[in-house]
């Protein structure tokens, strides 16, 4: 079973940034569409942040101007830059990659926003 790792999450004030970082032992992440999720205590998961095969990017608009998802091929890395964070933005966040009928997923990381 494919797991991707997620890293990067920790406890940070209000206007703060962090960067999340995922990789995929075992699977080549160049071909996947990757996704990041979010899921605050409570609520449903939702989707944040999409960057296709092709480089192409989609965000919630409730992060747009905000977070910025990248890939680095080389590194078999994905990684979503979280900027002027706010509160609202506490939840565990998750790393998705989707193929085809493959569609694997991370353990998630904690993100905390508070002063």
């Amino acid at each position: 079973q494919v797991q991707l790792v997620e890293s990067g999450g920790d406890f940070v004030q209000p206007g703060g940034s962090l960067r999340l970082s995922c990789t995929a032992p075992g699977i080549t992440l160049r071909v996947y569409t990757l996704n990041w999720y979010r899921q605050a205590t409570g609520e449903q998961r939702e989707l944040v942040a999409t960057v296709t095969g092709g480089g192409t990017t989609t965000y919630a608009d409730s992060v747009k101007g905000r977070f910025t998802i990248s890939r680095d091929n080389t590194k078999n890395t994905v990684y979503l830059q979280m900027n002027r964070l706010k509160p609202g933005d506490t939840a565990v966040y998750y790393c998705n990659g989707a193929l085809a009928t493959r569609d694997y997923w991370g353990q998630g990381t904690q993100v905390t926003v508070s002063s």
